[in-house]
């Protein structure tokens, strides 16, 4: 089929690479030149694991294509996917401007019968509301249906996510609607979940409302086991035995961050209020999200008492692995309290550096490793899990002044930190170091 794409950002570059894949004929569309430009050379503007390769390869067989021109891009589309960004508001709600610019986009350009698909991330209700916008500015009399189909992409498993996800959820109104997106899915083999627009809409809220609320939930149980000598990551291991809750998200640490879940819980919060409901699960899950950022700051006043002419590694940047993305992720609150109380703060990241310039405090040095990250330094704080960090030979720690570690992602094993006599100091777990408890196992 042929298929347009508006936005290449992470979720429509995504996308339209993974449609290419299976078969598709996709052009996507973007109003950035630069951009595009880069795309169209095979270079990827965001970090995914495997999505260059894909890229590079759909281009060279003529499947995927870049343009920034939306006459090209729907000129002969059967299905027009909306993927442009939905930033948060002052009051935490969706800024929908960008999705309205592309309907009206679309409305002046198509001239044929069309499937619109709106896959960015929108309040419920928003695709009929979308629907009287394209009505208002359609230039020709054409027929055109809008479906939702929200996208569930983790940032450094798309790729994974694309073509082996959990299932693909599709809101229509018609059976003909259904039909043309089975059509489009049917490559991937993956279950499709039919239901009503509105459904739809509110199923992207809803999962990772949930999700965050375990993330949260983890981190309370965490802070309780601190104070009674319990071991959070076995307390969640026994949890996750038992299918009713699961294993997943359910890793403590110094908690979420990126472009979905700070936003769509604070999105989700502000929609219930706008119908009158106080979701008070959900405005706590954002709380304790919030005060997880600065734990490891506060563990390490207690520490030393004053951070004043300190110096301080940050090791790992990006709110997760696998990505350069640094949206709303834990490094930007903490170097900014560091650099507060006066801490000299050295920065370290295999991928995400060149990004955090344009993010974190000007007064923010980096270092080209790990252990030049360390060296010298009076303690380390670990807030990203890349499998660098997490498979290191725990004696580069002993370059620093004094091997002190905070870790925010829980990476190693206390009783291993104890071994190599580096103070330790994790999530719920107890702490390594003349402080250190053997687990009785």
């Amino acid at each position: 089929m042929n298929i347009a794409v508006i936005g290449t950002g992470y979720v429509g570059l995504v996308t339209g690479v993974s449609l290419a894949e299976v078969g598709h004929h996709v052009t996507c569309v973007d109003v950035d030149n630069d951009k595009i430009s880069s795309l169209r050379k095979g270079n990827i503007t965001i970090w995914e694991p495997g999505l260059e390769e894909l890229l590079q390869k759909n281009i060279t067989h003529g499947k995927l294509f870049f343009t920034t021109a939306h006459a090209i891009a729907c000129e002969n589309a059967q299905i027009i996917i909306i993927a442009v960004g939905t930033p948060e508001n002052e009051d935490g709600s969706a800024n929908l401007r960008y999705v309205e610019q592309a309907i009206i986009d679309i409305a002046n350009t198509i001239t044929h019968r069309v499937t619109i698909v709106v896959k960015s991330t929108v309040p419920v209700g928003t695709a009929h509301r979308m629907c009287t916008i394209l009505q208002e500015n359609l230039q020709h009399g054409v027929s055109v249906e809008l479906v939702s189909n929200p996208e569930f992409l983790r940032e450094g498993s798309a790729i994974e996510d694309a073509f082996r996800g959990d299932r693909i959820v599709i809101g229509a109104d018609t059976l003909s609607a259904f039909d043309v997106m089975e059509e489009v899915y049917r490559p991937f083999r993956i279950p499709i979940y039919k239901t009503d627009v509105r459904s739809a809409e509110m199923i992207k809220y809803a999962s990772n409302a949930f999700l965050a609320t375990k993330i949260s939930f983890i981190n309370e149980i965490a802070a309780i086991c601190e104070q009674v000598g319990a071991n959070v990551d076995l307390v969640a291991a026994g949890m996750g035995m038992d299918k009713r809750i699961g294993d997943k998200f359910l890793k403590a640490g110094i908690g979420f961050g990126g472009s979905c879940f700070p936003k769509d819980t604070k999105a989700l919060i502000q929609m219930a209020r706008n119908v009158g409901y106080d979701f008070e699960i959900l405005n706590r899950v954002v709380e304790v999200n919030e005060r997880q950022k600065v734990l490891l700051v506060e563990k390490l006043l207690e520490r030393f008492g004053s951070l004043e002419g300190k110096q301080i590694a940050v090791l790992g940047l990006s709110f997760k692995p696998n990505t350069n993305d640094i949206r709303e992720a834990a490094s930007i609150t903490i170097t900014e309290r560091l650099i507060r109380h006066g801490a000299k703060v050295i920065g370290y990241d295999p991928i995400a550096i060149e990004y955090a310039k344009n993010r974190l405090n000007e007064q923010m040095t980096y270092a080209k490793d790990l252990e030049a990250a360390v060296s010298g330094c009076d303690a380390a704080l670990i807030l990203t899990e890349w499998d660098e960090i997490k498979e290191v030979d725990v004696r580069v720690y002993h370059v620093m002044k004094t091997p002190i570690v905070l870790d925010g992602r829980n990476c190693y094993p206390p009783e291993i930190m104890a071994q190599h006599h580096i103070e330790y100091h994790s999530i719920g777990r107890p702490s390594a170091g003349g402080q250190y408890i053997q687990p009785l196992l």
